[in-house]
């Protein structure tokens, strides 16, 4: 066979085996890209244009006739140096979330090892610890509100009952703050319980089985086994926690207005009077963009430190 015959039963042959699969993966993609644009589109409209107007408006000034001028940097250097009730809100956010972020991730992991369990009795408990999560947080913020009333609330209720003294709870300057960090509490363990029981169901069980033959102790086979290999559950109910945290608005809006004294005037309350209250725009935007790269910040660190190494 001469090499003009060669070359044409190469040409002619069938489509290889890696052919026909590159082929099937690059349609198989566009059918992908197709079925994400929707959801692109609505990420484009509703979270990325949002941030980019905010952005740019960040970088103007809004006078009283409602006139806008480019003033660069200023609202920003104005924030920074001249602004002591802008860092009063940053002392009490950064609080407000060094506190409730570990306390939250603690008690839901806590919620789904105790939870993690094959009891008929198991499914009731398990719906509540999710029901506060079902709740709006707006409602959640008004019932909690009625409950710690100083002078009518069930909390003081029953402090009596208990010969105790009432106690002020939300109108005092060293109790609003971690009165919105129960509430939150509260509210948001169940939610996160959730998703560390979806990643304890998901590890499997010859690992435990293992474990136990080679002698290891309950509270070992935890630390050792568990924790580890719950490093990416973690990572995402850490990162998803502190930005929602960070972006408290509602409890505050609803219950403190910001007070007593500033004690709970976090960033995002600041950043909504600034605009709606004050007519500043400019600082408004210029607050939520900062606090949009604070929290991408956190967010890097926190994925840094619990990324999980491994596969299983």
């Amino acid at each position: 066979m001469d090499a003009r015959r060669v070359g044409r039963a190469r040409v002619d042959a069938p489509p290889g085996p890696a052919r026909v699969w590159s082929e099937s993966m690059f349609r198989d993609s566009r059918a992908a890209f197709w079925f994400i644009l929707p959801a692109l589109v609505f990420l484009c409209l509703f979270k990325i244009w949002p941030i980019a107007v905010s952005l740019g408006e960040s970088f103007m000034q809004t006078s009283i006739s409602g006139r806008k001028s480019f003033v660069g940097l200023e609202n920003y250097a104005y924030l920074l140096h001249d602004d002591p009730v802008f860092w009063g809100s940053v002392r009490v956010t950064l609080l407000y979330s060094l506190v409730i972020n570990p306390l939250a991730v603690a008690v839901s992991l806590a919620l789904a090892l105790l939870l993690n369990r094959r009891k008929w009795y198991v499914g009731f408990f398990r719906t509540l610890c999710f029901l506060p999560s079902a709740i709006s947080l707006s409602v959640v913020a008004v019932i909690w509100g009625v409950m710690l009333d100083p002078h009518f609330g069930l909390a003081n209720s029953l402090l009596r009952m208990l010969g105790l003294q009432p106690q002020p709870f939300l109108t005092s300057s060293g109790q609003a703050l971690w009165c919105l960090m129960a509430m939150s509490l509260w509210r948001s363990a169940g939610y996160w319980m959730m998703f560390f029981l979806a990643g304890l169901q998901g590890i499997p069980q010859e690992v435990y089985e293992a474990a136990e033959i080679d002698g290891a102790s309950g509270l070992t086979r935890t630390f050792r086994i568990t924790l580890p290999l719950l490093a990416r559950t973690m990572s995402f109910v850490l990162v998803s926690n502190t930005a929602f945290n960070f972006l408290t608005f509602a409890p505050v809006f609803i219950l403190t207005k910001g007070g007593p004294m500033r004690s709970t005037n976090m960033l995002m309350y600041e950043s909504y009077k600034s605009a709606f209250v004050n007519i500043d725009l400019g600082r408004a935007t210029a607050i939520s963009s900062m606090l949009l790269v604070v929290i991408l910040v956190i967010s890097i660190i926190e994925l840094r430190l619990t990324r999980a190494s491994f596969q299983y």
